[in-house]
């Protein structure tokens, strides 16, 4: 088996506030990211797929299909967008980094199959919020999110 990763970067705005908690209680949660106008990031995106090497192209995948799958799934989708208001996902979800990597997973692993030849599996996604923020969804924490 192996894995095989691609970065790709979005900017997307947002506003870190949950509908079930008070004022005052997303306020002490989230601080200044609770801030009403929102605020942005240059998001980084690592998705890593694995497999086994074809047998004649020495490739899990061809990149450019990944390519092609990410950009409409993901890129499209989040780029230059305020995600509390344009990501239907996050109208009542907060677009915490978790629950970023969340939605990225489920977008792609919903088509995962006709984009990509048999037997290449979504491994893992990591979403670098900034360069000190990364949640990565992956291995075991994917069964929690696919079901």
């Amino acid at each position: 088996m192996v894995r095989v990763g691609k970065r790709y970067r979005f900017s997307a705005s947002h506003r870190l506030h949950s509908p079930a908690l008070s004022a005052g209680e997303n306020r002490e949660l989230y601080g200044k990211c609770n801030n009403p106008y929102g605020h942005g990031h240059d998001y980084l995106l690592e998705v890593v797929v694995s497999g086994v090497p074809d047998a004649v192209t020495g490739l899990v995948a061809p990149l450019r299909r990944l390519d092609e799958y990410v950009r409409r799934e993901v890129i499209s989708e989040f780029d230059h967008k305020y995600m509390n208001e344009e990501i239907e996902a996050f109208r009542d979800l907060p677009p915490t980094t978790e629950n970023v990597a969340r939605v990225v997973w489920e977008r792609l692993a919903r088509g995962w199959r006709a984009a990509l030849p048999a037997g290449v599996s979504l491994d893992s996604v990591r979403i670098h919020e900034t360069r000190r923020n990364i949640v990565e969804l992956g291995g075991d924490m994917k069964e929690a999110v696919t079901g």
